[in-house]
């Protein structure tokens, strides 16, 4: 026989909410700041702006403070939403309480946990039920289950991926890196400032690939800045200090080191020394030996900091030079110049070219013979002076100028590396390529999204048919693929970012958007719910058919309407298709320079099959 609290079960729930609230008025009235931290002592998020709006119009006598029975409304206003309370009374027998076994079917048919017990329902209310004499019988309130479904239980990411999931043994080339370009640099690129937490800040965020742009310094110290620009310098010594002291912070993985090396030969060798004195044993100089003709994994380089640079010699030839004397050893390196198309994806702008004339005899319509020139351009060969001490300090990371990928299928080798710039990739492959960490907008959200995955370590495993080089895959026509069904429900807001027009509110809206391989790019959006930024509904349904899931993101925008300007941007969420929770799921909303937007969200529903 099942025991049940539900008789007087809103005299419980009304002594349960006085014995939490009732000594914070026994001074009397409270004001807005003292309503705010009642509410979160309460353990309900809120914002600020949206309890001083909703404290206004709850306050009868305008005097800017409120008695228990309008605190209650607020709390109620605040805390108890329709949307959810509609689920609730869906799975309760009574509408009152969520028996144990209610609650498992809840879980299993709308949240789909499949490998479902009785103990997990036991440990959603041990840990969500705030009435006591609930909890001890175990049952849930919709005190509880409120608390339960604004909880990061019930966030859209998959928590598995929260953590580090996939394998990490193989190769390096199998992964997607983190990378971000001109990391130095936090505002413009041409006359802003570099500063040292554009590195701290991107090793946070899990960046494992840090571009360092040296050259040559005052009283034989290195700078780093972004060259022939008016942007600020950084002592080298002092970014390598930064990235020693934050690499590890939020992965365990490899962090690379790209330097865009435009230093003499005497100031190559003092970054060499500043490199080994500083990072000691972190900084990979010799090869593994389990891995002397090919890739490491990043598991093999957990903790290791590598360097990437131009490099004289072969890797056998570095090892059988450790410990001697390297100073004033210098090797040239002869590469050629870039192409006009290269050029512009150059930093450096000195690329010079040789017109060279030749006659060339032809016949025009009549017979005729016509002499005339033709005038093509040759490139010229560059030779760049490499410090051997340098040189030596680069195993794995070679830099090698990118050809084509027909030279580097039959040339290039296994620890030999390219950078290609943004243009040209987008040439090559078709599709936008985002790899900047300084610049807020569309490009780093889908960074930040894709490397959320895998436990913000940096690194994500390839799909296999991006590792496998007997797959021909072409993103643009897709032969074989497992394709899913997609479905999203927009069904609410939460306490949604405030415009910044005079009326304070919002006309909210929100995008869907997926990208992946051409035929998977989407966009769709909900209509648009006037003047309400603290709890639109929506309750639309999106589908989408996507051919490659593995490569595929969605981003959730919200934006509010501008009847005569552009829509305003009011937050975004951006994650892989594969890491999407099914069921009922609440979406954290973030700004545009990354940063959580709490308790702002959308709550949502989300369902696909294969």
């Amino acid at each position: 026989m099942r025991t049940t609290v539900t008789a007087g079960h809103e005299n419980m729930e009304t002594r349960w909410f006085l014995s939490k609230i009732q000594d914070d008025f026994r001074g009397g009235k409270i004001n807005v700041e003292k309503t705010h931290k009642l509410l979160e002592k309460l353990d309900i998020q809120c914002n600020y702006v949206h309890v001083k709006h909703i404290f206004q119009d709850n306050d009868r006598l305008k005097q800017g403070r409120i008695t228990i029975e309008e605190f209650r409304a607020i709390y109620r206003t605040i805390a108890h939403r329709e949307e959810i309370l509609e689920i609730f009374n869906t799975y309760s027998e009574n509408r009152k309480i969520l028996f144990e076994n209610n609650l498992v079917q809840f879980l299993v048919q709308e949240q789909y946990v499949f490998d479902m017990s009785k103990s997990i329902a036991y440990e959603i209310i041990e840990k969500y039920e705030p009435i006591e004499e609930v909890k001890q019988v175990h049952q849930m309130s919709f005190e509880g289950f409120t608390r339960y479904m604004g909880s990061s239980d019930c966030l859209l990411f998959k928590p598995e991926y929260r953590k580090v999931y996939q394998d990490m043994t193989q190769p390096l080339s199998d992964y997607f890196i983190s990378t971000s370009h001109n990391t130095y640099l936090v505002s413009d690129q041409l006359v802003g400032p570099s500063d040292l937490w554009g590195y701290v800040s991107a090793l946070v965020k899990g960046c494992r690939c840090l571009e360092i742009d040296c050259w040559d310094g005052s009283q034989d110290e290195p700078v780093v800045y972004h060259g022939y620009t008016l942007t600020s310098k950084l002592l080298f010594k002092t970014v390598i200090q930064s990235i020693q002291k934050y690499a590890f912070v939020t992965s365990d993985y490899p962090v690379v080191l790209s330097l865009e090396n435009h230093c003499s030969p005497h100031q190559q060798e003092v970054m060499a020394d500043i490199l080994q004195s500083t990072l000691g044993d972190s900084l990979l100089s010799d090869m593994l030996d389990d891995f002397p003709d090919r890739l490491p994994s990043p598991e093999a380089l957990k903790f290791k900091i590598l360097v990437k640079n131009k490099k004289i010699g072969t890797l056998q030839e570095t090892r059988e030079r450790k410990g001697t004397d390297k100073r004033g050893k210098v090797e040239e390196w002869e590469e050629e110049e870039l192409d006009q198309e290269e050029e512009e994806e150059s930093k450096d702008s000195e690329t010079q070219y040789v017109t060279v004339s030749k006659y060339t005899q032809e016949k025009d319509s009549e017979g005729k013979i016509l002499l005339g020139v033709t005038l093509f351009k040759k490139k010229k060969t560059r030779k760049i002076k490499v410090a051997l001490a340098l040189s030596d300090l680069v195993i794995y990371t070679k830099s090698e100028k990118f050809r084509n990928f027909q030279h580097s299928k039959l040339y290039q080798q296994f620890n030999e590396n390219n950078s290609i710039g943004e243009t040209r990739a987008r040439k090559l492959s078709k599709l936008k390529v985002a790899l900047n960490f300084q610049t807020p907008g569309l490009p780093m959200d889908l960074q930040n999204g894709r490397f959320s995955d895998n436990g913000c370590s940096g690194y994500v495993l390839k799909p296999q048919f991006l590792r496998d080089i007997n797959t021909q895959f072409n993103p643009h026509k897709i032969n074989e693929s497992a394709p899913i069904t997609l479905t999203i429900r927009i069904i609410s807001g939460i306490q949604l970012p405030l415009s910044s027009s005079s009326t304070n509110k919002a006309d909210a809206l929100v995008i869907l958007e997926v990208f992946g391989v051409p035929n998977d790019q989407a966009k769709q959006q909900t209509r648009v719910i006037k003047k309400n930024a603290f709890s639109p509904r929506w309750n639309e349904t999106f589908t989408f058919i996507i051919q490659v899931p593995e490569l595929a993101m969605v981003r959730f925008v919200v934006e509010s309407q501008g009847l005569i300007s552009a829509n305003e941007f009011l937050g975004q969420y951006t994650i892989p298709v594969l890491c999407m929770n099914k069921g009922y799921r609440r979406v954290p909303l973030f700004s545009k320079m990354g940063e959580s937007l709490e308790p702002a969200s959308l709550f949502v529903y989300v369902w696909y099959v294969r």
